[in-house]
């Protein structure tokens, strides 16, 4: 029997032609469409046995070259970058605009910053854990005492505010209006039938 080959880490760069498919669909559908339209076309130039296109991931910076103009207006063209890994096929920009160039450094940093951060905080929360521990389980049963105390006060204080003003209601006297004669009562006046 004649061995398999395997073929990985294949790196190409593609001009992917946008415009003949997007302009087939309504303008609704059109960012969505290209982005079908890429994976479609690395299904088939990169070879993919069952023209699978879940198989082909996006990166999220193409993504969002794709969709920076709107759902309506994709580019035309759009060169990217693909890597088979197996049998998944990741998809780059090649090259990214100004503002996703700034947003992937910023967080390229972030993320380095981050990793950095998590190694020393580990080692210090082993540490502190059990000292931590202890201190915040006092504190909170504080906090808890206190939420009781501020509760039972606010209940004490509407209770006597209630009982005050039921009071002041009972004492009060509602203003009756004089009974009017017939006389006064139509016309006004009394005095000239």
């Amino acid at each position: 029997m004649a061995e398999k080959k395997s073929i990985d880490n294949i790196e190409r760069e593609y001009t992917i032609p946008l415009r003949s498919q997007v302009m087939k669909v309504p303008g609704y559908k059109r960012a969505k469409k290209a982005v079908r339209t890429i994976r479609e076309f690395l299904v088939q130039h990169m070879q993919v046995r069952d023209r699978d296109l879940n198989k082909i991931r996006l990166d999220k910076y193409l993504n969002q070259m794709l969709w920076s103009r709107g759902m309506k207006n994709p580019p035309h063209k759009i060169k990217v970058k693909a890597i088979k890994e197996g049998d998944i096929i990741r998809v780059e920009a090649y090259e990214l605009s100004e503002k996703l160039k700034f947003r992937k450094q910023r967080e390229d940093k972030r993320d380095k910053k981050s990793a950095e951060q998590t190694p020393k905080k580990k080692a210090e929360s082993k540490e502190d854990k059990t000292e931590k521990s202890t201190e915040v389980k006092e504190e909170e049963k504080i906090k808890v005492e206190e939420n009781r105390e501020k509760k039972k006060t606010t209940i004490e204080a509407e209770q006597k505010y209630e009982k005050q003003k039921s009071k002041e209601r009972k004492h009060e006297t509602s203003q009756k209006r004089p009974i009017q004669n017939k006389k006064e009562h139509s016309k006004g006046t009394g005095s000239g039938h």
